[in-house]
C-alpha cells in the first residue's frame, strides 16, 4: 500500500487536503514528500485509523516508539513533530499541545 492509498483509506480525501494546504503554505516538493511519509507512518502505526479521531496521546505514543524502539535521531523526531503538527493544525484544524519548532 502506498502513501496515497493509506491516507485515503484512513480518511477519504486526506491526501488531497494535505496537498492543498502544502501548496497554500508554499512548501517545496521534498517537504511535501517528507510530511506525507511521516503522516502515513503515523496512520499505519495507528492501524489506519482516521487521524482526526486520534488524540495527542496517540501522537506521543508514536513519537516515543520512534525514539525508543526505532532509535530516530533528535533531528528526525523534530521532523516528525513538524509533520504531525502540520497535519493537526493546518489540515485538520485540531491543534496539538506538543511543543514543536516553528519555522
Amino acid at each position: 500500500m502506498d502513501n496515497a492509498e493509506a491516507l485515503d483509506q484512513s480518511q477519504s480525501g486526506l491526501l488531497q487536503q494535505v496537498r492543498k494546504v502544502v501548496k497554500k503554505q508554499h512548501f517545496n516538493t521534498r517537504t511535501e514528500q517528507t510530511y506525507q511519509h511521516w503522516i502515513t507512518q503515523y496512520i499505519f502505526f495507528n492501524d489506519l485509523k482516521n487521524p482526526a479521531l486520534l488524540s495527542e496521546n496517540n501522537v506521543k505514543e508514536f513519537l516515543g516508539y520512534l525514539a525508543n524502539k526505532v532509535g530516530l535521531s533528535r533531528a528526525k523526531l523534530n521532523q516528525v513533530k513538524e509533520a504531525l503538527s502540520f497535519l493537526y493544525e493546518k489540515v485538520l484544524n485540531k491543534p496539538l499541545g506538543i511543543p514543536h519548532k516553528r519555522t
